[in-house]
């Protein structure tokens, strides 16, 4: 019988989270006894400099491994033993497996992005597109974009190093010429579509990352938030006729293949993406019938369609 398996997650604002419902669901269908803890800064009264204390606890209560989210995927890595290729070209960690005393991260973030936009927006242009957010998620979503076909890549971010940091990464990762740094105003005017990986949208962060009067109906618009599922900019953009996708298919994906690391397991993405549906429904308070499908089904398992 294989031991019961433990892991956490550690962020700010994450009580709204159905990431540890969704491991512990798809445990429950491979007969693994699985626990999933919130570890959320904000309950603890704590900032990301706790993260060396919390690391070093999670090892000494033996846990597998430990989801990392806002604001930590980037402050974590000096704290590492080791980064997967993934991780390594990124520069952010959402996933750390602890195992014989070694601290391995991982980034499931990108793969999640990109099956998610996939299935939920095929065919969407990517000539250019203006990403929004340029730390952890922002650089996973760039990865997906420029992996995805993307031809140029505009980067919108406040921290201009910052920007200028990942600009530098994707251009060495995928060529002269493939991102750049801009200003919403002027990269939004020709481009195909929009993404935003900034915190803005969340329950705790309302609000909109750029300007409504910026977009178009010929835009499609897309958000890593999940929580609310539609953030205010996706209902600006799906009110003047925007294609839409929200962050629920990068939640569920990203951990499918973060179900797989902890357990070693290969996990089942259309039981997993049913998860995260019905736990949505009973937090709206729906029945099965009012469900709407939010992506079609998956076609192979994460082991035989991963790139990474």
């Amino acid at each position: 019988m294989q031991r019961a398996i433990v892991v956490g997650l550690i962020g700010s604002g994450i009580q709204q989270s159905l990431t540890p419902a969704m491991h512990e669901r798809e445990g429950a269908a491979h007969g693994i006894a699985y626990a999933y803890r919130l570890i959320d800064l904000d309950v603890l009264g704590l900032s990301s400099a706790a993260l060396p204390d919390l690391l070093l606890a999670a090892e000494r209560m033996g846990l597998d491994g430990l989801n990392i989210t806002y604001p930590c995927k980037q402050t974590v890595i000096p704290l590492l033993d080791e980064l997967s290729e993934d991780a390594r070209n990124l520069g952010a960690v959402n996933t750390v497996v602890l195992r014989d005393r070694r601290r391995i991260g991982h980034n499931t973030d990108w793969w999640g992005f990109a099956e998610a936009f996939k299935r939920e927006l095929p065919g969407a242009p990517v000539g250019r597109v203006v990403l929004l957010g340029a730390g952890g998620a922002g650089s996973a979503v760039a990865h997906a974009l420029l992996t995805l076909g993307a031809r140029r890549l505009v980067i919108v971010e406040p921290d201009r190093t910052k920007a200028a940091d990942l600009t530098s990464s994707l251009e060495k990762r995928f060529g002269q010429g493939r991102a750049a740094v801009g200003i919403a105003d002027q990269a939004l005017a020709d481009a195909d579509g929009i993404v935003n990986a900034t915190p803005i949208g969340m329950a705790k962060h309302p609000g909109m990352p750029v300007d409504a009067a910026l977009i178009r109906a010929t835009h499609w618009v897309a958000d890593v938030i999940y929580f609310p599922l539609e953030t205010e900019l996706l209902r600006q953009a799906r009110a003047i006729g925007c294609r839409t996708m929200g962050g629920g298919g990068m939640a569920v994906f990203q951990a499918v293949r973060a179900f797989e690391l902890f357990s070693g397991r290969v996990a089942d993405p259309d039981r997993m993406q049913r998860h995260f549906l019905d736990l949505c429904a009973a937090r709206r308070g729906v029945g099965p019938t009012e469900r709407r499908p939010a992506w079609p089904r998956c076609s192979t398992s994460t082991a035989a369609s991963s790139s990474s």
